[in-house]
């Protein structure tokens, strides 16, 4: 081998062996850490009341982020591509867990089984459902890529298999989450070139659908009736959004102080989780909120950055599905605390106490931390 060739070979190697993005992990490790920070705040007084320890949630909070960090780094560690061969695996582990909710699960509000229990803690199957699935989604795409402009061939095989998990949330009763599955869905086949007619299609074949799912369960049809004025439903499904007016109201632009909110003192429902950015809204004030903003479409960007750059279909597809994922879900809670959407029970990516999703989300992140080792340029 001549020099020059050797020096290609070395110059090969350092660019598929480079460091992984600093800044993503940077902007992770800061979500982490004021989640942390915010779920003590807005769990201790409850936690006391209800357990006789205000460090209860903290506790575990602190066991949850450890684990998901560990996971993290380790699976950073694993070569991407390696993904590829777990697919189908995934896929069928996620299909027996969520069909075990069933008859292990229990726990939930308005009659949804999404947990499974054991001992003190608990599992949601739905949340690796929905990392499973962008895994499938890019080998699927990357492999059918010529084909999924065929409507038999390469469309149908990727909606029928996304479809039967969508069922399965719905079954749970948890149409935010078979919502968030779809959207994603959606979004990657758009990406990847599918034609806009198919899934305009599937979008109007859906709508009866959609429409017998909200208007005949009378959970979701009250939480409609309070998206559109909740201060007639004040007593009943508006209280809880209206709560989180007065949070953000009464933050102001900075605040009112961290560990001074009120409206985590009983009024607001859910404080700890899925309304923690109202929490936060108080707490912070409106500072606060546009920093949570700020890092999360930051996040975004990184993410993104490393789907242009990405050496072959697969990272792109997978690292633009875990990206939109985690965007996207913290955009739709963000909507929902400030009223823009109806309630929908998702928790917000880092910042929410819930171990699943901390966990599968902190792993997602490893992933694309690999595949940011494995792109063309600077990053």
């Amino acid at each position: 081998m001549t020099l020059l060739a050797h020096r290609k070979v070395l110059a090969a190697e350092v660019r598929h062996h480079k460091p992984f993005d600093f800044y993503l992990l940077f902007v992770t490790l800061l979500l982490v850490l004021l989640g942390t920070v915010m779920v003590f705040s807005s769990s201790a007084i409850s936690a006391a009341e209800r357990f006789q320890d205000s460090y209860y949630f903290l506790k575990r909070e602190l066991i949850y982020v450890s684990a998901g960090l560990l996971l993290m780094f380790l699976v950073k560690r694993i070569p991407y591509r390696l993904w590829w061969k777990a697919v189908y695996p995934l896929l069928g582990v996620s299909f027996v867990l969520m069909l075990s909710t069933h008859f292990l699960g229990g726990g939930g509000v308005n009659g949804a089984a999404r947990w499974i229990r054991l001992g003190g803690f608990s599992f949601q199957p739905a949340e690796l459902t929905k990392l499973a699935l962008v895994i499938f989604m890019a080998y699927v795409l990357a492999k059918k890529q010529e084909r999924i402009r065929d409507f038999v061939k390469g469309f149908l095989p990727v909606i029928s298999v996304a479809g039967v998990f969508i069922l399965l949330t719905l079954a749970q009763r948890d149409l935010g989450g078979a919502a968030v599955i779809a959207a994603i869905v959606a979004m990657m086949l758009f990406v990847a070139g599918t034609r806009i007619a198919f899934l305009g299609g599937i979008l109007l074949a859906s709508l009866p659908v959609l429409y017998q799912a909200v208007f005949s369960v009378e959970f979701r049809r009250r939480r409609i009736l309070a998206f559109l004025d909740p201060w007639r439903y004040q007593l009943d499904s508006g209280f809880q959004i209206i709560q989180s007016f007065v949070a953000f109201q009464s933050g102001g632009l900075t605040g009112v102080g961290l560990g001074e909110g009120k409206q985590k003192l009983f009024y607001l429902p859910e404080a700890h989780t899925d309304f923690i950015f109202s929490v936060i809204g108080e707490e912070l004030g409106l500072l606060g909120v546009l920093a949570v903003v700020t890092l999360f479409t930051f996040f975004v960007f990184r993410g993104f950055m490393i789907t242009l750059k990405s050496r072959d279909l697969f990272g792109l597809y997978l690292s633009f599905g875990i990206t939109a994922l985690i965007g996207l879900q913290a955009f739709v809670n963000m909507a929902v605390v400030m009223g823009l959407f109806p309630t929908k029970g998702l928790v917000l990516p880092f910042l929410s106490y819930g171990g699943t999703a901390l966990l599968v989300d902190l792993i997602a992140v490893g992933i694309l931390l690999n595949i940011s080792t494995d792109t063309e340029g600077e990053t």
